[in-house]
């Protein structure tokens, strides 16, 4: 009976103090730990997809045209016509690279908006939380940014006007969603979502190994958690 009991009594200690460890810092702390963890997650994302073969190079990332317009792609490389495919795959791609170039300083922003409030709603929130936050405050400038970006690449292959025409068609009969039918909103779309995938992957890696981050301030914040 005495050790059940003083068995509960150490589960309940535990428990309290991991339900208060991060009482013990001040929002300063907090809001400094997290802004180190969202420049890191951004400076990250950008370096490693905003750079030649960033995408094309990355099979986690790569753009390929959408599965309903496999055919067509499949279709130019049996007329002979594979060179035409590949060099609207690697336009895509490259596109999507230059676009993300051109990222960092809306990150750096949402960074530096970050309230007391988007602290405790990312700490508090799941295991994807930072990238889930700049998904919120950023995915609608970084799209009107990205846009032109890609839009000026996609203009240089005739193949993009084929595309748009082609998926209109898809959309027409239900075979795609009205979101791919442009080839500009596609790609912009999807190096959106390559962006957020790399800051996820950096996230993921600072909340498992905070004690490696090499920051006194991260492995205090991520290691109370």
């Amino acid at each position: 009976m005495l050790r059940t009991l003083a068995t509960a009594a150490f589960c309940l200690s535990v428990g309290i103090a991991n339900a208060t460890g991060l009482d013990a810092f001040t929002n300063k702390d907090v809001s400094a730990g997290l802004k180190e963890a969202l420049n890191r997650g951004a400076e990250y994302a950008v370096t490693s997809l905003g750079k030649e073969n960033g995408f094309l190079g990355n099979d986690k990332v790569r753009i390929p045209l959408p599965d309903s317009l496999k055919k067509v792609e499949k279709g130019l490389r049996t007329f002979g016509m594979g060179k035409q495919a590949d060099e609207l795959l690697e336009t895509m791609n490259h596109a999507a690279e230059n676009a993300v170039a051109e990222a960092k300083p809306i990150l750096l922003d949402s960074v530096k908006k970050m309230t007391v409030q988007d602290a405790k709603g990312i700490m508090t929130g799941g295991e994807d939380s930072v990238t889930q936050y700049f998904r919120r405050t950023s995915a609608e400038a970084l799209t009107k940014k990205f846009a032109p970006i890609v839009k000026s690449a996609t203009q240089k292959v005739q193949l993009a006007d084929q595309y748009n025409q082609f998926a209109g068609m898809g959309v027409k009969y239900g075979l795609l969603d009205a979101k791919d039918a442009n080839l500009d909103n596609y790609v912009t779309a999807k190096a959106i979502d390559g962006l957020f995938l790399m800051i996820a992957e950096k996230e993921k890696e600072l909340r498992a190994n905070p004690m490696e981050a090499g920051s006194a301030m991260l492995k205090k914040i991520f290691g109370a958690l």
